[in-house]
């Protein structure tokens, strides 16, 4: 099985980074393809905790490579106080691997989207104000910067001047603040070549060289499905490919070479940011998943809207991505619960739908229907088998699995990287 896609079937923030360790020891090469440091992941090794957000979570695991790639927007300072807070607790992030071809974000570029966000009001799309979009823009419109430019001044500088002469005028004119001289982008970029210089290489090679070798591939998505700027809830989506088409573009892996695709989906849903979500809730029962789930952003530190279980994202999310395998996370958060509801279908206007509406006017205006289930009172934390389970957590798992399009392969019962429940091999 040479690459395995790892991608978020909800709004993100489902787990994918435990997922990913889960599976670290066993894989080689562990690549994030998309996003940059506008998401987290968190991991728990022991009575270790450790966020990651621009590192693929391959960083933590002894003997596989972690790769940056292409697809990815870099922010360098970020990158290199990451490594440093890692080697500070004995982590190894020697390693690492980042694309030549993946773009940087240069300063301007958060300057831009923390004040057009602000420019846009009530229109705003709720962005990290991390500068990604503008920069995944900027790789659109050709006027981009690459992580192999940083070493050439010339072409640097030609690019940053290019930039500069549309930004400034927005910046300037626009938005009332000071011009960006090119001068001080290039300082700031050069400042980091030599540093740099030792992780970067020509990622798509170095993963087509190891799948032909019979090495194990792992291709990790930042954000996830239903933020996918093609095929999730546009306009509040992110700027990159978040599903399992964008991993292999945004790595250089020919689609041919991708076997498995794993879903991660929590028991229950949540998301960041502005946009619709049919199933939030605005009561007692949100600030209760809110609170046993810990829900506050990895990255941004804010709290999370939450809502029940809504298999008609799963269903959709298995449909893009050819999900193979669901990984289900945080199932103990539910315990507790008399009742659990689940969203079967949506409601529009009085007309029933099993799958996604069509149109976003539609999305907008759904109301759940939901299936309510029986809940349980016991600890699960401990659970290592299906057996373990209550019978109505078990019951819960099932129903949730037949609703999803695909198996339900892992249960996570707790954040430890042990308390994970395998029903189906992964690899």
């Amino acid at each position: 099985m040479p690459a395995v896609v790892i991608v978020g079937a909800q709004w993100g923030d489902e787990g994918k980074g435990k997922a990913t360790d889960l599976l670290g020891s066993r894989v080689d090469y562990v690549v994030k393809f998309n996003g940059g440091n506008n998401a987290g992941h968190t991991v728990v090794i022991g009575d270790e905790k450790y966020a990651l957000h621009l590192l693929p979570s391959g960083i933590l695991t002894p003997g596989c490579i972690p790769v940056i790639g292409n697809g990815v927007v870099v922010d360098i300072g970020v990158l290199f106080e990451e490594i440093d807070g890692l080697e500070a607790r004995g982590v190894d992030t020697s390693q690492l691997k980042v694309s030549a071809s993946a773009h940087v974000i240069p300063e301007y570029n958060k300057v831009l989207d923390k004040v057009t966000e602000r420019f846009l009001g009530s229109r705003k799309i709720g962005t990290t104000g991390r500068g990604i979009g503008p920069t995944y823009a900027d790789k659109m419109n050709r006027q981009g910067i690459r992580v192999q430019d940083i070493f050439d001044e010339k072409i640097l500088t030609q690019k940053v001047e290019g930039a500069l002469e549309l930004k400034n005028q927005i910046l300037t004119k626009v938005y009332n603040r000071r011009a960006v001289t090119v001068e001080e982008v290039v300082e700031d970029l050069r400042s980091y070549a030599d540093r740099l210089a030792p992780y970067v290489a020509d990622t798509t090679l170095l993963l087509d060289s190891a799948i032909v070798d019979g090495k194990i591939v792992l291709l990790e998505a930042g954000q996830a499905t239903m933020l996918d700027v093609d095929h999730g809830t546009y306009p509040f989506v992110t700027s990159s490919s978040a599903t399992s088409g964008g991993a292999a573009t945004g790595s250089g892996i020919a689609p041919t070479r991708i076997e498995r695709v794993i879903g991660i989906v929590k028991a229950y849903t949540t998301r960041v940011g502005e946009g619709p979500f049919p199933t939030e809730l605005f009561d007692e029962s949100g600030e209760f998943l809110r609170e046993q789930g810990a829900e506050f952003g990895t990255t941004t530190g804010r709290p999370r809207r939450c809502g029940w279980y809504d298999a008609v994202i799963a269903r959709y999310a298995a449909r893009i991505n050819g999900v193979t395998d669901f990984v289900l996370t945080k199932l103990d958060v539910l315990t507790g619960l008399e009742t659990i509801p689940v969203c079967v279908a949506y409601d529009v206007d009085g007309v029933r739908h099993e799958e996604m509406p069509v149109n976003q006017t539609d999305f907008h205006h759904a109301v759940p229907v939901y299936e309510e289930l029986p809940g349980w009172s016991e600890d699960i934390s401990g659970a290592r088998s299906f057996e373990d389970l209550p019978p109505t957590a078990q019951a819960y798992v099932r129903r949730v699995e037949e609703l999803s399009g695909a198996r339900m392969s892992v249960i996570g019962v707790g954040p430890g990287r042990d308390q994970a429940i395998v029903c189906h091999d992964l690899i």
